[in-house]
């Protein structure tokens, strides 16, 4: 049980900020905030780890979004305290990555839907999104890569 709300939200930002090399350590000083053993802890610290960098990846940016992560039998205040916390901390993570001068360069966001290898995953196979920002001169080089790589497969398609 933590032993406040400010306990919690600095818990959730130091699990997301903490690389997995440092989610040990941050466990166990955790554990008598939130009156846990060391096992439990270490479980508490993992989960929310895991859940913090899943909403950022797959920037989910409506409550309800989170809550359908959440098992149905969770505590619903615990799971309302802990998406209310992960949607201000997304805030704060836009925030500070998105200074002037980086706003004022252009970019492209490219998004790009990857489907498994269906011999890999059976009948379903699985389609997952990815979105990656690219900058003036990293689209450049790429279009310019799958310029030279069509301009082979028309060489070798005319032999």
């Amino acid at each position: 049980m933590a032993p406040s709300k400010e306990a919690v939200r600095q818990l959730c930002q130091e699990c997301f900020s903490s690389p997995p090399a440092g989610l040990g350590p941050l466990a166990q000083r955790a554990c008598p905030a939130i009156a846990a053993g060391p096992e439990e802890a270490a479980q508490l610290v993992s989960a929310l780890h895991s859940l913090t960098r899943h909403v950022v990846y797959r920037g989910l940016t409506r409550a309800e979004d989170i809550l359908a992560l959440f098992p149905e039998n969770f505590h619903q205040n615990l799971k309302n305290l802990l998406t209310k916390i992960i949607l201000e901390n997304m805030v704060d993570i836009k925030t500070s990555s998105d200074t002037i001068n980086r706003m004022a360069v252009p970019t492209c966001l490219l998004q790009l839907k990857i489907q498994e290898d269906a011999a890999l995953c059976g009948n379903s196979p699985v389609v997952s999104a990815l979105t990656v920002e690219l900058s003036k001169e990293t689209l450049d080089t790429m279009l310019e890569g799958l310029g030279r790589i069509r301009d082979q497969l028309s060489a070798v398609a005319n032999k």
